[in-house]
């Protein structure tokens, strides 16, 4: 009797820690989905990434790209799509990437391709969403999460009509549910189609689907002139990567480009006010090295990794991480 007592005691002690859990919106204090307290890796604001624009110059080919990230001590890859590409026209196949990847101790958090889906020309937007559909496919093959869909083509006026842009947003992101990855609009600070975060952030919504989200970048942010101060309004999801650079006061705004971009804490960006506004929306950002240095291009391309990624950490120190 004593003992079908205690057992009926813990029963009901447990379903009313698990009812408190629900009440509150999640599972237990310091537990994940299935009840098991999550890993460090789960429970930190930042993942760190290496973008390969980092060190693109130096044309290391995908394996070797894997091994420098590795060594480097990431946790997660961006790939580009045509050094994926060229991986497998020169006989390489995805699943054994795949392998290398997840034995490296790395996960793909997202993919550099250039679909022309936004465009206004019907037959060029067609023969975009069946490029971004074979580029979906072959970055699902190697685990990735996500890819960039930025603006490409339509990066001049005229202004694409909102309403349209997010029909074929949506239509990205469904292509994206067939691949089993996400479609991220991508901020470009230099074009006239959704060159500003409130821009992408209201492409998002509009389309009403459950993926939709913006890659936002700290160089675009700056070029297209966005207040990053407008982050703190947004979700958990809205943001999911963050492409991190710096960049000099000279030249201004109007006349700085890509190249001029520089490692973390080295320019004049306000790197630690955007990274405490991201961790104030409450979800885990994957912070991705993307820089076009040229300079860095000539490097030794495990130094220029190390050296990004210990700046980039710093930074997400100083802003609390």
């Amino acid at each position: 009797m004593m003992t079908r007592e205690l057992s009926r005691r813990n029963a009901l002690t447990h379903a009313g820690l698990l009812a408190g859990a629900a009440v509150m919106g999640g599972p237990l204090a310091g537990a994940g989905v299935s009840g098991q307290p999550e890993s460090p890796l789960a429970a930190r604001p930042f993942r760190f990434c290496l973008n390969m624009a980092t060190i693109r110059g130096q044309k290391l080919g995908m394996v070797k790209e894997i091994e420098i990230a590795a060594q480097a001590g990431y946790d997660a890859i961006e790939p580009w799509i045509d050094t994926l590409e060229d991986y497998v026209k020169n006989g390489g196949a995805p699943k054994d990437l795949a392998k290398r990847i997840t034995d490296a101790g790395l996960t793909v958090e997202g993919t550099i391709g250039f679909a022309e889906w936004l465009v206004e020309d019907e037959a060029r937007r067609a023969k975009g969403l069946e490029r971004a559909k074979r580029d979906m496919e072959l970055a699902a093959q190697i685990g990735a999460r996500r890819i960039a869909a930025p603006p490409v083509g339509a990066t001049d006026l005229p202004k694409v009509d909102f309403v349209k842009a997010a029909e074929r947003y949506r239509a990205l992101l469904e292509l994206g549910d067939q691949a089993g990855l996400t479609a991220e609009l991508e901020l470009w600070g230099h074009s006239r189609n959704f060159g500003r975060l409130g821009e992408c952030v209201g492409l998002a919504m509009e389309t009403g689907h459950p993926k939709a989200c913006a890659l936002a970048d700290v160089f675009h942010l700056y070029k297209g002139g966005s207040d990053c101060r407008g982050i703190r309004l947004l979700g958990p999801k809205t943001i999911q990567v963050l492409h991190v650079n710096d960049y000099p006061s000279d030249p201004p705004r109007e006349k700085i480009d890509d190249s001029y971009r520089v490692f973390p804490g080295d320019g004049t960006a306000p790197l630690v006010e955007i990274l405490r506004a991201l961790r104030g929306t409450g979800g885990q950002t994957v912070l991705s090295l993307e820089l076009f240095n040229r300079t860095y291009w000539t490097q030794d391309p495990l130094d220029v990794a190390r050296t990004g990624l210990a700046k980039m950490k710093a930074v997400a120190e100083r802003a609390g991480a």
